[in-house]
């Protein structure tokens, strides 16, 4: 799923994904095109343990967002802080 947020710099789509008790956060952006990897509003590809990028068909880990296969090779998303806390996924202040 993806949920706007403001951030310092603006607004920025994130990208939730959950793992178990875990939710991965990242920002919506391909590091590569820099383009956002949904392939609908909040529609994402999911397989095999990888999000691929709409755009282009980068592949990156749902463990911790590096690119494992595609045109970033070295480049990985940008990890955004979250928390759980009674269910709830919080972002962590940015500074």
């Amino acid at each position: 799923m993806a949920v706007d947020v403001l951030l310092p710099d603006g607004e920025e789509s994130v990208i939730l994904l959950r793992l178990g008790e875990r939710v991965n956060a990242w920002l919506n952006i391909c590091p590569h095109a820099g383009r956002r990897l949904d392939w609908a509003p909040g529609k994402f590809l999911v397989s095999k343990g990888m999000l691929v990028c709409a755009a282009h068909g980068a592949c990156f880990s749902v463990n911790d967002g590096e690119c494992i296969s595609g045109p970033c090779r070295g480049e990985s998303l940008r990890a955004m802080p979250v928390r759980v806390e009674q269910g709830d996924v919080l972002l962590d202040v940015l500074e």
